[in-house]
């Protein structure tokens, strides 16, 4: 019985030594001190009855009949989280700092750069027209005889002269505009200005859209869920019902993108009616117009994956075509053309505008993929050959997967001096996802888990596809499509300094912008075309 005594004392003895806080955890944090003299309290042996997380419902009462003069009261809470202030105190130190070079904003130079570009004329006229309690001007129209605004209609072209006949009732009355009407109509030369003057209408017609072949509004059929159709297809994709819809004489505009696919104006126009008027009644988001697809010929020499995306900038609608394949080291010329070109049309596989012919970015492009490292011969003693003669030039170690350092001559973003079109062509190290079909578990088989990475040539292309008004009065949509020449439309003048493809990607995000300088595509302003025999 002793013995059983002296050993559950020696339990009892453990466990309670067991159960006593540390010495360490009263030294770490002790409470009370500030209370009064009472006794401290370590935190190990503080209770959560001790602690006030909430206001009860006896605090809320003492606050109503006014007895709030105790000093146990909950804590009010901090105006924003700890995070959101952490948050808030580097957007504000961080806020004079340029995100491109990490310098201090120099908002003098942003002054002296405004004064520079931006007038500051006088508004005195603007302040005029918008005054609303000016006299109206009918009287004044009024005063001078009908002749007199007749010969000033007779000398206005057809569509400004329409315009001022239904300018105010007056004016209706005076000139008549049924006559300067029947010349715009049957007038074959007038057909541009009847374009035009329709296109005034699109806001009071947001359930329409302007027919350009047959230059006249056609109810839509599907009103918010018009989608871009593949051409191949052979799908019409009827916006709306319109009788020259299947007239070969008299098609429907629309831009190449690759083979296979275009952009219908029709879209452009559903683009920019919405995004000007700021409604979805009047057209589409231009986020909704994107695609993804991907292309392959019979006997070609690879798959290419093409991704398009739209941004309007200035009402008007700018695109972006992302064209990617996986290209094999060391190609000859034919390997090359069987990769780039397309064998129906002899067409480029990725987007290219309609000039492309006239300048160098075929070469451009071949000289991007001799830039791929050619895996080395390592039979035998040929690989310490290699080793030897890279220690004896320098040269680091060799890796065939490095992504490749492209050239002065390939480096450079590239525009083209005919239209607003500029691009980029890279060589990148991608992952490629195809099965293979040498795996001993089968091309389909999941058990190949092995992820494989190869050289893709990307070539990048962003356009300015304009305002969607119509085909001939939006000049960057005629000079996307070869309407244009030189003389008519300059890009280098026009766009200045500032690139398309800057304005595209800082839509989007202000760190990504392509930092490469810009040349021409075509700087010996070569002509011609498919006449000349140095394109293929």
């Amino acid at each position: 019985m002793p013995s059983n005594t002296s050993t559950g004392n020696t339990s009892k003895i453990s466990l309670t030594n067991w159960l006593k806080p540390k010495k360490s955890r009263q030294k770490l944090r002790k409470r009370g001190a500030a209370d009064g003299p009472g006794p401290l309290t370590s935190a190990s042996s503080t209770t959560l009855a001790s602690i006030k997380t909430t206001t009860t419902q006896y605090s809320y009462a003492k606050g109503a009949y006014g007895n709030d003069n105790n000093d146990d009261d909950v804590p009010p809470l901090p105006p924003i989280a700890p995070l959101q202030a952490h948050r808030a105190k580097y957007r504000a130190r961080n806020a004079g700092l340029d995100t491109q070079l990490g310098e201090n904003i120099d908002y003098t130079t942003l002054l002296h750069s405004m004064s520079l570009q931006e007038g500051f004329e006088s508004d005195e006229s603007f302040y005029y027209l918008a005054d609303v309690n000016r006299p109206r001007g009918e009287n004044a129209i009024a005063s001078l005889p009908g002749a007199i605004w007749c010969r000033i209609a007779d000398l206005l072209d057809a569509k400004t002269a329409v315009c001022l006949a239904l300018a105010n009732k007056t004016l209706y009355t005076r000139l008549g505009p049924r006559r300067y009407l029947d010349r715009l109509n049957h007038g074959p030369e007038n057909r541009q200005q009847k374009l035009e003057f329709l296109t005034l209408l699109d806001r009071y017609l947001p359930y329409h859209l302007l027919c350009i072949p047959c230059a006249r509004y056609h109810r839509r059929i599907r009103i918010g869920h018009e989608k871009i159709q593949p051409t191949h297809a052979q799908v019409l994709n009827p916006v709306f019902n319109c009788p020259q819809e299947r007239n070969p004489i008299n098609p429907p505009a629309r831009h190449r993108i690759t083979h296979g696919r275009s952009m219908p104006f029709t879209f452009v126009q559903l683009a920019t009616r919405a995004h000007r008027f700021g409604s979805l009644k009047y057209g589409l988001k231009p986020e909704s117009l994107g695609r993804r697809w991907r292309y392959s010929e019979p006997g070609g020499a690879g798959t290419w994956s093409v991704s398009t995306r739209y941004h309007i900038h200035e009402n008007r609608l700018l695109m972006r075509v992302i064209s990617q394949c996986f290209a094999s080291p060391g190609l000859p010329p034919t390997g090359k053309r069987l990769l780039l070109y397309s064998r129906e049309d002899y067409w480029p596989f990725f987007s290219a505008c309609p000039h492309w012919r006239d300048g160098e970015l075929m070469d451009v492009c071949k000289c991007a993929l001799d830039h791929i490292p050619v895996p080395r011969n390592t039979a035998g003693l040929q690989g310490a050959e290699h080793k030897f003669k890279d220690a004896i030039h320098g040269r680091g170690r060799f890796d065939p997967y490095a992504i490749p350092s492209q050239c002065g001559k390939c480096q450079p973003m590239r525009r083209c001096p005919r239209c607003p079109t500029e691009y980029l062509i890279e060589v990148k190290l991608s992952e490629d996802t195809t099965p293979d079909p040498n795996s001993p578990f089968g091309p389909s088989s999941s058990r190949d888990k092995g992820v494989k990475f190869r050289h893709a040539i990307v070539v990048t292309r962003w356009s300015d596809l304009g305002d969607g008004s119509t085909p001939s009065s939006s000049a960057e949509w005629a000079a996307c499509n070869g309407q244009t020449d030189l003389e008519q439309y300059d890009s280098f003048e026009r766009l200045g300094r500032r690139g398309i493809s800057g304005i595209f990607e800082s839509a989007f995000t202000h760190d990504t912008i392509p930092g490469r300088r810009i040349i021409s595509m075509n700087p010996d302003n070569k002509t011609g075309g498919e006449k000349r025999d140095d394109w293929y």
